[in-house]
């Protein structure tokens, strides 16, 4: 189980449960085809937005096998939404999780999305106690990479037009840390 005191607070940013004030954040980065071309789902509108939201406000502890940990993230300089951090906890008895992160492309390119994906990195392994986590994108997102990469994350599998997604074949790149990793990661 896993139930973080909030807000998280990092250099920058601040992560914390989605609440009902940050629809017109979410709805920004939902709308547009550049943040949905590499997701299952198309750019949403403003009520899809809406239906989102009510879902990743309810989504801010980890009880079992399977739930989703989905936070806000916050820059604490203006106070705007510019995305949100994932944790999942894949399997209680392997003790597997996996990470996700969606930015704002208003947003790209300063090293937001590394800072808070480390605070779901450590919450599943320290909060969570779990051996592995992984991410895992679509294998034309190498700015996805770049970001797993830069958390210490290996390249595990290039897994090749495993997936229709949106009609078409797409290939699926797999990063994985153990928690041993995540350990000698914090002390070096």
């Amino acid at each position: 189980m896993l139930r973080p005191t909030y807000p998280i607070e990092t250099e920058r940013l601040t992560l914390r449960p989605f609440r009902e004030g940050d629809l017109e954040g979410l709805f920004a980065y939902q709308s547009l085809p550049e943040v949905a071309r590499f997701l299952y789902w198309e750019p949403r509108n403003l009520e899809e937005s809406r239906s989102f939201l009510k879902q990743k406000m309810t989504a801010s502890t980890v009880d079992k096998e399977g739930d989703w940990l989905v936070l806000a993230v916050v820059w604490r300089e203006t106070g705007a939404v510019i995305g949100e951090v994932n944790l999942q906890w894949r399997s209680r008895e392997h003790r597997q999780g996996e990470i996700g992160y969606i930015l704002n492309p208003g947003y790209h390119g300063k090293g937001f999305a590394t800072e808070a994906a480390e605070v779901v990195l450590r919450l599943g392994f320290e909060g969570l106690d779990l051996h592995r986590i992984v991410g895992r994108l679509d294998g034309r997102n190498a700015a996805s990479a770049r970001v797993l990469e830069r958390l210490g994350m290996r390249r595990e599998a290039h897994l090749v037009e495993n997936e229709i997604v949106k009609g078409e074949w797409t290939d699926e790149i797999v990063y994985a840390m153990l928690q041993d990793e995540w350990h000698a990661r914090e002390k070096s």
